[in-house]
């Protein structure tokens, strides 16, 4: 008997470019990937640890490859996704994951130092990534962006301002692309991660994290970074043609609860 819908929730065969791959949210989100059937790109900092993924991917029955590198050094967005090209065949799905997070005040010295990489690492890079990929995914007609922010770019915590201004940016960022790039097919929308058990949070000593979930947090526990990468799943499918501009807290109900 033959389905009665006509859209796909199947990645299978798809190419996806990760980046902040080796840990946390974008490891789950390489792995639920390949997993799916897609060909990942695992890009990160760590040499180590994009090896690893690669190596888990691979062991599972996936095909992976290994991206290290600085992204934010010059030509680096050109250059992953020349490698990706090179191994697959093409680029369809661009996850902007990469992030740093660095608690400096405003009156700190280090804070310009901070202020710098962050933009680098969290905005600039995700608009150069996206340059470079988008003739790949303007050739595929169906191409997917998916830009990863944070709750602090709907909201503000003092104390890391460099770090809330960049994940805005990125919220606006998506939301104009998406309006740029709509007549094309491309998809462009951005995730915004709430509390979620990663490395950034890691140093957090965990009664202070139950304390926070339980008065700040409906769901009363901080994420898992899968729980994530299920919705970055849901955004690039191809089924997925007619959601775009869309930002998408993954907070488990942190953004609507006001007490």
């Amino acid at each position: 008997m033959s389905r009665l819908t006509q859209l796909s929730r199947s990645i299978a065969g798809r190419i996806a470019l990760i980046t902040g791959a080796a840990s946390g949210m974008g490891r789950a989100t390489a792995h639920l990937f390949a997993d799916e059937g897609a060909r990942v790109g695992v890009s990160d900092l760590s040499q180590e640890g994009t090896a690893n993924v690669v190596k888990e991917i691979e062991a599972a029955g996936g095909e992976a490859l290994a991206l290290p590198g600085d992204i934010t050094a010059p030509g680096a967005a050109r250059a992953l996704v020349d490698a990706m090209v090179e191994r697959f065949g093409g680029l369809h799905i661009l996850v902007n994951n990469a992030g740093v997070s660095a608690g400096t005040p405003i009156d700190h010295e280090a804070f310009e130092e901070t202020w710098d990489r962050t933009f680098a690492v969290n905005l600039t890079a995700q608009a150069q990534l996206i340059r470079a990929a988008l003739p790949h995914l303007l050739e595929d007609g169906a191409g997917r962006i998916v830009n990863i922010a944070s709750t602090e770019g709907l909201g503000a915590t003092g104390k890391i301002s460099a770090y809330t201004a960049s994940k805005h940016g990125v919220v606006g960022l998506t939301r104009s692309l998406a309006v740029e790039l709509g007549p094309t097919g491309v998809t462009v929308n951005c995730i915004c991660p709430g509390p979620i058990h990663t490395g950034m949070t890691a140093a957090i000593p965990d009664p202070m994290k139950t304390k926070f979930a339980r008065r700040r947090v409906p769901l009363r526990r901080y994420g898992d970074p899968e729980e994530v990468a299920h919705a970055t799943l849901s955004l690039v499918l191809p089924a997925a043609s007619y959601i775009q501009g869309v930002v998408l807290p993954v907070d488990g109900g942190l953004r609507v609860q006001n007490t």
